[in-house]
């Protein structure tokens, strides 16, 4: 049996292939090694702290099941960052839903936490600017100036 690396030190690759094959260990550390870049990438999406938790969590979960779907062809990243704009935008789609359901019976419910029109940093001012371009537009924005990717 060929020695096995401690997951730590092990490649993404590795720890891809062994995830794929079913070791949850492998998998686990694939998760703690990238969750905060999907956290990142999922808060310069959206803006707000708790519905960046919610992407970073359902891109876990998305990811037991898509792991297996992975080929490799580029950078694990790049892939990652994909799965985790799809998981926002499922998520914005699911809130434009609520919100209209909740604007139909005429309730307005009051969001705790919600950052004042304001920001006093001028970088979440902004990033607030570039969640208001169009879908196309700010992927690319994020890609590039958020996640240094070309």
């Amino acid at each position: 049996m060929a020695m096995m690396l401690d997951e730590s030190e092990a490649s993404d690759a590795e720890l891809i292939g062994r995830a794929k094959g079913g070791d949850r260990g492998a998998f686990s550390t694939l998760l703690e090694r990238h969750y905060d870049f999907v956290y990142r990438a999922a808060y310069r999406w959206c803006g707000r702290k708790a519905d960046a938790e919610d992407i970073a969590q359902e891109v876990c979960v998305r990811l037991g099941k898509a792991i297996r779907d992975y080929r490799g062809g580029g950078a694990f990243t790049t892939w990652l960052y994909s799965v985790t704009m799809n998981a926002a935008r499922d998520m914005m789609r699911k809130t434009a839903r609520e919100t209209v359901k909740t604007e139909a019976y005429g309730v307005h419910a009051l969001i705790s936490g919600e950052a004042s029109a304001e920001p006093e940093d001028p970088a979440e001012a902004l990033w607030a600017a570039v969640r208001q371009l169009p879908d196309k537009q700010r992927d690319a924005v994020l890609l590039v100036y958020g996640e240094g990717l070309s």
